[in-house]
């Protein structure tokens, strides 16, 4: 690669330029486009030009303002479906867009670096929002004193391994209705309730690869019913094997008990609460932080 290349190329006055964009969606996938007439290979990606992607050009600012910018193309079988756009698959992917001179594709400059906004569909085709890396500085940062744990259930704060027996199964699907409700067989020794608040990830069918979150684990007999707080958004049908990941309900006695962590749980269990911030003091009646069953304030 060399930008010094394209610069003079620039600067010649008569140029031979196009954009290129790459596509890196959570999963690993990796897709690349060009609105040149034919597809060439930029930064190691392969960008094809048959996908009809488009761009408006970069608004790009000094300092800490957000730089945007919109992408439109039209859905295609070979690129961007209209399916996987439904099921998420490509929200917040990674973005970047190239200015490549395509008579000597290895002269490229990375004019922007970010992620997927806001996508919306229409007859056929699709526009997106581009948000620039400064978008990230608008969620919030910093940790929640709060009395259940801040972490999320096997992340490197929590670093409980949930590949160990008995905090997940692997299990294929008897039935499911509106990507959300799923029935299953020979599914009874594990507890009920163990999976609430777990995640739940199919493993196969055309629903492979997204999660969601367990709302309802009930057992029924022979039958255990499974509920997620939202559909997938992908068709899931008798036979597709799903992962089912045990739930945490952040608290420390969970914590505790069920997963053996407790040296890793990361929220405040004895931090007041609001009633006793909001209080005052009252003879007789305990003016501790601490939640106790008696005896004089601390």
């Amino acid at each position: 690669m060399s930008k010094e290349a394209l610069y003079s190329h620039l600067a010649s006055g008569s140029t031979t330029v196009c954009r290129a964009w790459t596509v890196r969606r959570r999963d690993g996938l990796v897709l690349g486009f060009t609105d040149h007439d034919r597809d060439l290979l930029v930064d190691g990606v392969s960008c094809r030009a048959d996908t009809g992607m488009t761009a408006r050009a970069l608004q790009q600012t000094t300092g800490l303002s957000v730089d945007n910018s919109e992408a439109f193309g039209a859905l295609s079988a070979a690129a961007i479906t209209e399916a996987d756009l439904t099921a998420g698959r490509f929200d917040g992917a990674e973005v970047q867009a190239y200015l490549v001179n395509w008579a000597a594709p290895q002269d490229f400059l990375l004019q922007f670096r970010g992620s997927l906004g806001e996508i919306s569909r229409a007859d056929g085709s699709f526009k997106a929002e581009l948000r620039g890396l400064t978008e990230l500085l608008n969620r919030p940062h910093g940790m929640a004193y709060t009395p259940g744990c801040s972490a999320v259930l096997g992340d490197g704060r929590c670093r409980f391994d949930l590949r160990q027996p008995g905090y997940f199964a692997e299990v294929a699907v008897n039935a499911a209705d509106d990507g959300r409700i799923f029935t299953f067989h020979d599914f009874a020794s594990f507890d009920e309730r163990w999976f609430e608040g777990g995640r739940f990830t199919p493993i196969s069918g055309s629903a492979s690869g997204l999660v969601g979150v367990v709302k309802i684990d009930r057992q029924t007999g022979s039958e255990r019913r499974i509920e997620l707080w939202q559909s997938l958004r992908a068709p899931i049908t008798a036979g597709d094997m799903v992962r089912i990941e045990a739930g945490c309900d952040k608290s420390a006695t969970t914590c505790r008990v069920k997963y053996s962590n407790f040296l890793n749980f990361r929220g405040f269990p004895h931090i007041p609460g609001e009633d006793w911030l909001a209080s005052y003091p009252v003879p007789g009646r305990p003016n501790g932080g601490l939640r106790r069953t008696g005896g004089g304030g601390a």
